[in-house]
C-alpha cells in the first residue's frame, strides 16, 4: 500500500473522539509490518517504536474525527444528539450520518429539522441551531429505534464518499487528522532501521478534538526528546475567506507552524524549525509557514509534558476542515512525507 491506499482506507474509517477503535486497528495492522513495538496504552493511543539508539523522536497524529453522539430518543423515535468536536451548526443541516451501535451496526440517518415552509420570517432569517435539528433513521417510535440497537451514546460519523478531484485533488471527511495517520504509516514503510539514528516513535493519540487528550498522557509516556504533531490546516485560497487572513495554498507544500492560536497554544522550539528549514531548502521541498490566531494541535499538548519538550507542527493545507467534504492536494501530502522522512534522517544532529 502506498500514501493514497492508506489515506482512502482510513478516512473511509469511521471513529470519533474515544471511539477510535477502527482506526486504531488500521494502523496497528500496518505498523506491525515495519516496526519493533507496536501497542495501545491504557487511554487508547496506539504507539510504535523503531530503532533503540539515539534521541526520542515521537511524531504524533489524532485518529479521531468529529462527530455526534445520541442523547435522547424522543417518543415518535427521531434522536436529539449532542456534537463531540468542533462542528459548526450551519454544516449540519441536511447531512447524511451513520449511527453506530454497540453490537457494530452501521444505521444510516438524515439530519432534519422543522421544515422552511412552515417557518415564520424571523425563524428563516436566523441559522438553524443543533439543538433544534435531530436524526432521523426511519424509526416507528422509541422502542423501533432501540430496537434497531440505539441507545443513549450510539455515536454518528458523516456519511460521506472518497472522492478523486481535478489536479491530484481528493475529497472526504476525516483527512483531520487522517491525513496524518496515512503519513505516519508512510514513514514507517520508509524508514531503514539500519541507517536510524534515533529512537523513533509513530504515536496515534486519541480524543485530539475534544482536549488534546490522547497527545499529554502519550507524551508523558514516552518522554522524548523531541517532537512533531502532524495535523492539517486552514487554506485561504478559495471564496468566502482572505488570503491574508490564512496565507496557506493547496498544491505549495507542508504548512510548517510557527506559532498558534496566538501564542496561547503552541510557540515552536526554534531548532526544530531550524532543522525542518535546513531540511527543506537542502532536498527542494516546497513549504509555508503560518502563524495562527485560532485553533491548535496535539503539539501544544505535548510541548507542556513534563519539564517541557521542543515540539513542532508539520501540517497539510486542506480546505473545509470539519465538514464531510475536506479537500487536500495529494503532492502536499507527499511532500509532507518527504520533509519528515528526511528531517528524521538528521534530528540527531540537531537534538
Amino acid at each position: 500500500m502506498g500514501l493514497l491506499e492508506y489515506l482512502q482506507e482510513l478516512s473511509l474509517a469511521h471513529g470519533i473522539s474515544g471511539r477510535e477503535d477502527s482506526v486504531r486497528g488500521i494502523m496497528e495492522r500496518e505498523l506491525k509490518k515495519y516496526c519493533e513495538e507496536v501497542f495501545t496504552d491504557r487511554f487508547g493511543n496506539l504507539i510504535a517504536r523503531i530503532g533503540d539508539r539515539g534521541p526520542k523522536l515521537m511524531l504524533a497524529a489524532h485518529m479521531d474525527e468529529i462527530g455526534l453522539m445520541v442523547k435522547y430518543i424522543d417518543e415518535k423515535g427521531f434522536l436529539k444528539f449532542v456534537k463531540v468536536g468542533g462542528i459548526n451548526d450551519q454544516m449540519l443541516l441536511n447531512q447524511k450520518v451513520i449511527i453506530h451501535t454497540e453490537d457494530g451496526k452501521g444505521i444510516v440517518g438524515v439530519l432534519g429539522s422543522k421544515p422552511p415552509h412552515k417557518m415564520k420570517d424571523e425563524e428563516r432569517n436566523r441559522m438553524i441551531k443543533s439543538e433544534d435539528m435531530f436524526i432521523d433513521v426511519g424509526a416507528k417510535d422509541r422502542r423501533d429505534a432501540k430496537r434497531m440497537g440505539i441507545d443513549i451514546g450510539a455515536w454518528a460519523t458523516f456519511k460521506s464518499e472518497f472522492d478523486i478531484l481535478g489536479n491530484n485533488r481528493v475529497t472526504c471527511k476525516a483527512f483531520d487528522d487522517r491525513a496524518g495517520c496515512a503519513i505516519l504509516l508512510e514513514v514507517a514503510r520508509r524508514v531503514n532501521k539500519e541507517d536510524l539514528n534515533c529512537q523513533l516513535y509513530l504515536v496515534g493519540t486519541v480524543q485530539e478534538e475534544v482536549g488534546l487528550k490522547g497527545a499529554k498522557t502519550s507524551a508523558f509516556r514516552i518522554n522524548p526528546d523531541v517532537a512533531i504533531a502532524l495535523d492539517v490546516t486552514i487554506c485561504g485560497d478559495h471564496p468566502g475567506i482572505k488570503i491574508e487572513d490564512a496565507p496557506v495554498e493547496l498544491g505549495k507544500g507542508p504548512v510548517v507552524c510557527i506559532v498558534d492560536s496566538a501564542g496561547r497554544g503552541l510557540i515552536a522550539h526554534r531548532d526544530l524549525l531550524r532543522m525542518i528549514e535546513d531540511v527543506s531548502k537542502r532536498y527542494n521541498i516546497p513549504v509555508q509557514y503560518e502563524v495562527g490566531e485560532g485553533g491548535t494541535t496535539d503539539g501544544t499538548a505535548i510541548h507542556l509534558t513534563r519539564e517541557g519538550i521542543p515540539t513542532g507542527v508539520i501540517s497539510v493545507p486542506a480546505r473545509y476542515i470539519h465538514t464531510p467534504v475536506e479537500v487536500i492536494d495529494l503532492s502536499d501530502l507527499e511532500n509532507t512525507a518527504d520533509l519528515i522522512v528526511r528531517c528524521i534522517e538528521v534530528v540527531d544532529k540537531y537534538f
